[in-house]
């Protein structure tokens, strides 16, 4: 059974994040309150050095694989970014290789983020489970040590903003999140299980990538095809049996959003915090929309996990409907 890191351990994390970045902010925006008609709190996760909050994770998991491990060479891993992002900030903060695996058609720009970070990138197969399978592939012959998606090293690590968002709003009635492989949402809930804390956690998937969402329905792992064009943070075809464990006993709703949904969203956030947001970034958005007669009167949070979406099709969905998300592929 998968177990939760503790107070300690992210405690511990949060020492060693801290040298390479401050924690990030949480505000109260007033006219999404507006929008919302409830207080909205949103967990700037897209204010980290990478632009999500992968980048937490990397530099834990990293920092323990070279204290077990000193004569490790190098890394490899599949991403659609931000864990590739991440990954490839705290290798090169440690002097190791770094190669990503990602699928054909992955986001231009977070490409050559992952790039301009030192990163070797391949690309492999159509989605994010093809070039997890060509990564751990390559990892032998290649002299690599194979990084998974998720692990408790990464949850500790993105653990932390957890627990910056509840010390600093106490009250918080409910948080919601987005879930990818998972991390993101297991570290929100072992923050609440380690601060003692009441706080509902409604996890957010992808009406386009229902894996999660089918498995939580069902309290067993499930597979499902990715059809998202837009929120491909959030794009699982297989979930994580530790996650799925995780999130069945700690996640107390799952809401699904379409990428319409997500479009608005992106929108919504954009005119009322100048913020930008990924498709997976602003579902936690588009969720609350969906789920706003409940949350009336309660104070509630959002998080902002990334920021990482490319100029063009951000700026197809700033000109509204009917530009997106159809016209994604024009």
């Amino acid at each position: 059974m998968a177990h939760l890191p503790t107070l300690a351990e992210m405690e511990a994390a949060a020492t060693l994040i801290a040298r390479s970045f401050a924690p990030t902010p949480q505000y109260c925006w007033p006219l999404l309150c507006q929008r919302v008609g409830t207080q909205v709190w949103v967990k700037h996760e897209n204010h980290t050095p990478t632009g999500a909050f992968k980048v937490r994770g990397g530099l834990v998991y990293i920092d323990r694989l070279k204290a077990m491990r000193p004569q490790v060479r190098g890394i490899i891993a599949a991403t659609r970014g931000n864990h590739g992002q991440s990954l490839a900030y705290a290798a090169r903060q440690a002097g190791l290789a770094c190669v990503i695996c990602v699928p054909h058609g992955n986001s231009v720009e977070k490409n050559r983020a992952m790039q301009a970070l030192g990163a070797e990138l391949i690309e492999h197969g159509d989605d994010f489970q093809a070039a997890l399978d060509h990564a751990r592939t390559l990892a032998p012959g290649r002299g690599l040590h194979a990084v998974p998606s998720f692990d408790p090293l990464l949850v500790a690590g993105v653990g932390t903003y957890g627990m910056e968002l509840l010390r600093a709003v106490p009250g918080l009635d409910t948080v919601y999140v987005p879930i990818g492989l998972g991390s993101g949402i297991c570290g929100v809930a072992a923050a609440r299980e380690a601060l003692g804390h009441k706080v509902e956690i409604v996890g957010v998937v992808s009406t386009q990538a229902p894996a999660y969402a089918r498995s939580f329905a069902q309290r067993r792992p499930i597979d499902a095809p990715v059809t998202t064009l837009l929120a491909d943070g959030m794009a699982c075809r297989v979930p994580d049996a530790d996650a799925l464990d995780l999130i069945l006993r700690h996640v107390d709703r799952v809401i699904s959003v379409t990428d319409d949904d997500v479009a608005a969203a992106m929108r919504a956030l954009f005119t009322d915090t100048h913020n930008v947001a990924e498709g997976a970034g602003a579902a936690p958005l588009a969720a609350l929309l969906q789920d706003r007669a409940r949350a009336q009167g309660r104070s509630v949070g959002i998080v902002l996990s990334g920021g990482n979406v490319d100029a063009r099709l951000f700026a197809r969905i700033l000109d509204g409907p009917p530009g997106t998300p159809g016209s994604m592929a024009d």
